[in-house]
């Protein structure tokens, strides 16, 4: 490069806006203009960002879950140093890395029950399809079973296991022989397995859209019922995995023990795309059953020096700084704060979650005075009524958050795992606050008039 980086950012500075707007996705600068979010950011440590003022705010988002460890942290930038003035060999393909295997053998370390193999990939989604075709190939059936309301990702056969119709509009026709089930429901997914013919079962332990938590028996029963019929039992981990809900897994809050355990995120401390799908030795031994076989699953970039340092560097610091029970505690105690508010405000109906992933579900009040108000917003669009307490809460308090899911008044928050006392009670004093202001009746008319001068000067910089 004719400049440092450093050089060329201080040059360019501010330009963010612009430059997605004229070569990028110009409807996601339109949404962040439209509800206020158009910040500059130019600096990040642990869970803060800070923009070019110096004005800090509280990470409550953490990048979908990537910075569970928060921003920077030095211990993964040390190991990325090493490995880029390291000189190592890397991606020489026809030869297998040390790092892999050592970043295999600790993931498998904390893994449950008797997974004994690793598969890496690049991303959460490619970890899903590479658990489809695992499953298909090692069962010899076709059929794929996820729950509705489910996320796994936006590649085609990821997306097959969407249980949200808003992301596979248009985009058909999908997989073939992938069916939804409802989650939590014993019942229906004993029918859907009785044939004999399903190839594998995907479930999230904790739903990210909406953070549904399902029913004690639920998880360990759909584990029994799976190996009942010969299906396998793949859990999507890799968002409620590697710590968020205050255990290593979500699954070990029911003592689950699946075939699959697919993971990715946080995997890498947030600095370079990694998934991963833990299994047991007769999946691996299914696929890659000759040596004639050893490359038909594979990705070009998967185990490279930078993902597979990054990996061992997180998973060292999740285990030995017990950021996992940082999380336990801290969550915990967030809950518990946040629940404390519903008897004061009718419109806050349930708090839930475990360890850092957390949800605020708001409902259609009882009085008479927030009633039309309420009705105003959801007729005007499903699910808006979220917007009066995630704008404000980033606006007033410099906190970022983010609503559940299309059309649902549900706010989550994913904060990093390493959030203090003292960040849990910055969220608690401005969530009090955001929603007392919520349930006065001029707070729908201040959306609309914030949402409405956002977007005129959204409109005004096109």
């Amino acid at each position: 490069m004719a400049k440092t980086l450093a050089t060329l950012l201080a040059e360019r500075a501010g330009e963010n806006f612009e430059l997605h707007d004229k070569h990028l996705n110009g409807q996601m600068v339109r949404v962040l203009k439209t509800i206020g979010y158009d910040r500059v950011y130019t600096k990040a440590k642990g869970p803060y960002l800070y923009d070019k003022d110096d004005n800090q705010y509280l990470d409550l988002l953490s990048g979908f879950g990537v910075f569970a460890l928060g921003r920077n942290h030095p211990t993964v930038v040390a190991a990325l140093q090493e490995v880029l003035t390291g000189e190592m060999p890397d991606l020489v393909q026809m030869d297998v890395s040390l790092l892999s295997g050592l970043l295999a053998e600790k993931i498998l370390s904390v893994c449950p029950g008797d997974l004994n193999r690793v598969f890496f990939c690049n991303s959460g989604a490619e970890a899903v399809e590479g658990a489809i075709k695992f499953a298909r190939y090692t069962t010899k059936r076709q059929k794929i079973l996820h729950c509705e309301h489910a996320f796994h990702g936006l590649t085609l056969g990821a997306l097959s296991l969407n249980g949200e119709e808003v992301f596979k509009e248009g985009f058909g026709p999908l997989l073939p022989g992938c069916a939804a089930v409802p989650f939590n429901d014993l019942a229906a997914l004993e029918k859907a397995l009785a044939g004999k013919d399903v190839a594998a079962f995907f479930v999230e332990p904790i739903q990210g859209k909406g953070v549904n938590i399902p029913s004690d028996d639920y998880l360990p029963e759909a584990a029994r019922l799976c190996k009942k019929y010969g299906t396998l039992f793949v859990a999507d981990e890799i968002q409620a995995g590697l710590g968020r809900t205050g255990k290593m897994w979500a699954g070990d809050h029911w003592g689950l023990e699946p075939d699959m355990i697919l993971m990715a995120k946080a995997l890498s401390g947030g600095f370079v795309p990694v998934g991963a799908v833990a299994m047991k030795q007769n999946i691996m031994d299914a696929v890659f059953n000759r040596m004639d076989r050893a490359v038909v699953h594979g990705s070009t970039f998967s185990k490279n020096n930078m993902a597979m340092a990054a990996g061992l560097a997180s998973m060292n610091v999740l285990i030995e700084e017990k950021v996992v029970e940082n999380a336990a505690r801290v969550g915990e105690a967030l809950i518990a704060e946040l629940r404390a508010l519903q008897p004061k405000y009718e419109l806050l109906h349930e708090v839930r979650g475990k360890g850092m992933m957390i949800a605020m579900e708001f409902g259609a009040p009882k009085s008479l005075g927030l009633k039309a108000s309420w009705g105003l917003l959801e007729t005007a669009n499903k699910g808006l009524f979220s917007q009066t307490v995630t704008i404000p809460l980033f606006k007033n308090h410099r906190i970022l958050s983010q609503v559940a899911g299309h059309g649902m008044n549900v706010v989550k928050f994913l904060p990093p795992l390493v959030i203090t006392d003292q960040d849990k009670d910055w969220i608690v004093q401005a969530m009090d606050a955001v929603i007392a202001d919520c349930h006065k009746p001029a707070a729908i008319l201040d959306l609309a008039k914030n949402l409405a001068s956002h977007a005129m000067k959204s409109k005004a910089g096109d």
